[in-house]
């Protein structure tokens, strides 16, 4: 069940990246974008951390971060590539990059203690 969830949630952050997004609410700062990239990433990274909470690897959250940044990374492109009304933006990388780090950290962190 957690595998359909962490897909359903990154097609989702895929398409809506993707559309041409009007009335999205404001949360009263000059960075909203920033604030809504963050939140996004982290919730993907904690998602794909707990799908592969059985398998124990130690090297799966830095991959997890990795591809959350390069998936960020690639969306951006196609934003600036394919949707005229959305824009390429350095800033929002770096956005995606601290929320995944940030989900990642957190959910590592909850997993070392229900080990316990």
């Amino acid at each position: 069940m957690l595998l359909l969830v962490s897909i359903a949630y990154t097609l989702t952050l895929i398409i809506m990246s993707l559309i041409s997004l009007n009335g999205v609410p404001s949360l009263g700062f000059s960075f909203d974008d920033k604030i809504y990239h963050i939140l996004a990433y982290l919730g993907l990274a904690f998602l794909w951390v707990f799908y592969f909470k059985p398998f124990k690897a130690k090297y799966i959250p830095f991959i997890i971060v990795l591809a959350a940044a390069f998936l960020g990374f690639i969306l951006e492109l196609l934003q600036y590539l394919l949707n005229p009304n959305r824009t390429y933006e350095t800033y929002d990388m770096v956005a995606n990059s601290i929320g995944a780090i940030f989900g990642t950290l957190i959910a590592s962190q909850l997993n070392i203690y229900k080990l316990k």
